[in-house]
């Protein structure tokens, strides 16, 4: 037998969880069938592998549902999509009805997703509240709806209850000319930084209204999400390409919430309520926002554009002087 450094898992690729030979040949080899880079081989196997991976490495493992930063591999290939995963896990024994994050299971919240029939309900387990059936028929048709869009370096403010107007009143903005709105949206990233910035669209949508950058943050600067905010909720999404998706919420002129990350999944303290959330938009951050502030939309345009209206905003520093405005 060769012998092995480390936990024998160096140099392990997404694409080699899926190689059952390769595993296999490790596991011989002396790799742990328990660790992997700080955390456990199958967790990891259980979001990047396949079925015959999985199942290899619960036979060797002494828990098939021990934890990993509060949960376990059948939660993990739930909330990742991997039904065939799940399946495996089950099959060796990993209980689907353990409550984790939010007192959620991974059995009950698969009721959820796409594959509600994954497990069979077991006597005693409650399915899901009329209430959580309405917001996953939300999720999947909002999902839909939106498509398959490209919104990396989008900056957005979702506003509820208010229309396009309303908003550009609130922005005092004013329509964009139209020589220089054509130059700016033929090549947006050649254009001048700073005057680009200061174009956003703007478009009513049902539940409220949409402000949209494809090439910026604006949107979701503080001082655009204060006064859009009066009297309503905001929750502000930039697709930022260099450190991954940046939400916030504002409510009547209130940060409540900053610097979050929508579309990432469940996280460990999160409520009941956001446990659901997060795992119906998992890897849709703009789906996410639309529904934290209850925007129906039923397709991409006013993220994407057209917009209603492509609007000029006046010259301020909305990242400061927020902080001491007046209506």
């Amino acid at each position: 037998m060769v012998a092995v450094r480390g936990d024998g898992w160096t140099g392990m690729g997404c694409e080699e969880w899926r190689d059952y030979g390769s595993i296999r040949r490790r596991l011989d080899q002396g790799a742990d069938p328990e660790a992997w880079s700080g955390g456990r081989p199958l967790h990891r196997a259980a979001v990047f592998g396949s079925p015959d991976v999985v199942a290899e490495l619960a036979r060797r493992v002494a828990d098939v549902d021990a934890l990993e930063n509060g949960t376990t591999a059948l939660w993990e290939a739930v909330v990742s999509r991997r039904p065939d995963n799940a399946r495996a896990l089950a099959a060796a024994g990993a209980d689907p009805w353990r409550p984790l994050i939010g007192g959620w299971s991974a059995g009950r919240l698969s009721l959820a997703g796409p594959t509600p029939d994954l497990f069979a309900l077991s006597e005693g387990e409650r399915g899901l509240t009329a209430a959580e059936r309405a917001l996953a028929q939300e999720g999947s048709r909002l999902i839909t709806a939106l498509g398959d869009i490209y919104y990396e370096g989008t900056g957005l403010a979702c506003v509820a209850g208010i229309h396009a107007e309303e908003a550009i009143r609130r922005l005092a903005g004013k329509p964009a000319t139209t020589e220089e709105l054509d130059v700016l949206l033929a090549a947006p990233h050649e254009y001048d930084p700073d005057e680009a910035l200061r174009i956003v669209g703007v478009t009513t949508v049902p539940g409220g209204c949409v402000i949209t950058q494809p090439w910026g943050y604006a949107p979701t600067a503080p001082g655009v999400l204060t006064r859009l905010s009066v009297g309503t909720v905001c929750y502000g999404m930039y697709a930022n390409p260099k450190s991954g998706n940046q939400g916030s919420i504002v409510r009547d002129k209130t940060i409540e919430g900053w610097d979050l990350h929508p579309g990432g999944g469940p996280n460990l303290d999160d409520t009941p309520d956001e446990v659901l959330v997060s795992y119906l938009y998992d890897c849709n951050p703009v789906a996410y926002s639309c529904d934290r502030v209850g925007l129906r939309l039923t397709d991409a345009r006013a993220v994407v554009g057209p917009p209603d209206t492509w609007v000029e905003l006046p010259w301020r520093d909305y990242w400061e002087e927020w902080k001491n405005w007046e209506l």
